[in-house]
């Protein structure tokens, strides 16, 4: 029952017991109270019977007023104690869920984020709990995440910088000779701390919003060939067959080219990542009525249901042991690009080692 019906049905309910507590009090009290003056005025007047009937129906006449006062304000006290008794015990019903939000909210305030509040009423005030628990769930889920987060980065960043140190001692130490080939160690390792830091600057942009897009019509031939192309030797490498289906009549979309090819950039490296030598990765655009699809299609080690909500989520690798390299921002910074352009993204796989398919769409120029 709604909220709104469970109101109107309590003020019914207090104008019932009000009517129905004065109809009774005024039943009973009015009659008793009425025979009490006839009496007492009987007493008084049995030696006037010879007085005017007119003196008589006058007093006769208050006599009922003032019974009738006597039994509205024994029935108006009755129906507003009844009234105040009801009306008490339907504000609980409402003001109990509303403390148990203020305390649970209050506890979220200062960290407990496992707190939950359950309530069965099958009303608003069950739908605002339901969605309250949504939103403790989501900041208990952002907390970890921040957790996850701190220590990716501490990991991402400690590797390298030990790397560094490590042959820093060896040059030192005279372990280590000073050729062009430790020289070069180094340089892999500062390299890759490089690559992180621009990794996060560029995460931070994109999900600040601080990012700047020059969005002009560009065919998708234009901007999936290029990308493709570049990244061909690196699939060659790995023994991984990259095609491409892009049709050469679609029409162009509204999109900055230079963002588009790093959202495919992105997309491509995660393909190269988790495909194994031997399989394939595919590349495709086809037109979604208003818009354009893309998509990078895998047959690599998969999805299973569970990763599939996490994928995009900054630092989320499927493959926990971080042997397949990686900042795990790609994916995120690929989806901010994609909704900065007004464009949606998506992934979806079979399961586990049935592949992968990541899509996303650009608007019509």
């Amino acid at each position: 029952m709604k909220l709104s019906q469970k109101l109107f049905i309590s003020y019914l309910v207090v104008v019932l017991i009000g009517l129905t507590v004065l109809s009774i009090a005024t039943a009973f009290v009015a009659p008793a109270s009425f025979s009490e003056h006839m009496r007492y005025r009987g007493g008084r007047n049995s030696g006037m019977m010879g007085q005017h009937m007119d003196a008589l129906d006058a007093e006769l006449e208050n006599d009922f007023r003032e019974a009738v006062n006597t039994a509205l304000v024994i029935a108006g006290a009755a129906a507003l104690v009844a009234a105040l008794g009801a009306s008490w015990f339907v504000s609980q019903q409402i003001i109990r869920p509303i403390r148990s939000l203020v305390t649970l909210s209050k506890r979220i305030a200062g960290g407990s984020y496992a707190q939950r509040l359950h309530l069965d009423t099958h009303d608003e005030f069950a739908e605002l709990v339901e969605n309250f628990n949504h939103m403790a769930e989501s900041l208990e889920r952002t907390e970890a995440m921040r957790v996850q987060l701190l220590g990716d980065v501490t990991h991402e960043l400690k590797t390298p910088l030990a790397g560094i140190k490590g042959y820093m001692e060896g040059l030192q130490d005279g372990v280590l000779p000073p050729t062009p080939e430790t020289f070069q160690l180094i340089h892999r390792e500062a390299d890759r701390l490089g690559r992180l830091v621009q990794d996060l600057q560029e995460l931070s942009r994109t999900e600040s919003g601080r990012i700047a897009l020059n969005l002009q019509p560009h065919r998708p031939g234009e901007i999936v060939f290029p990308v493709v192309e570049r990244m061909r030797p690196q699939f060659a490498d790995k023994n991984i067959l990259l095609r491409v289906e892009v049709p050469r009549g679609l029409p162009a979309v509204c999109a900055d080219s230079d963002r588009t090819a790093q959202i495919l950039t992105n997309l491509l490296g995660n393909a190269l990542q988790y495909t194994t030598a031997g399989g394939e990765v595919v590349v495709t655009a086809a037109r979604h009525h208003d818009c354009i699809g893309f998509s990078v299609m895998d047959n690599g080690i998969g999805l299973s249901s569970e990763e599939l909500p996490h994928i995009f989520h900054r630092f989320y690798r499927v493959d926990k042991s971080r042997t397949r390299g990686g900042s795990g921002i790609g994916l995120t910074v690929a989806k901010h690009l994609v909704e900065a352009q007004n464009g949606e993204i998506h992934a979806e796989s079979a399961g586990l080692g049935k592949g992968s398919r990541f899509s996303f769409t650009l608007p019509l120029a």
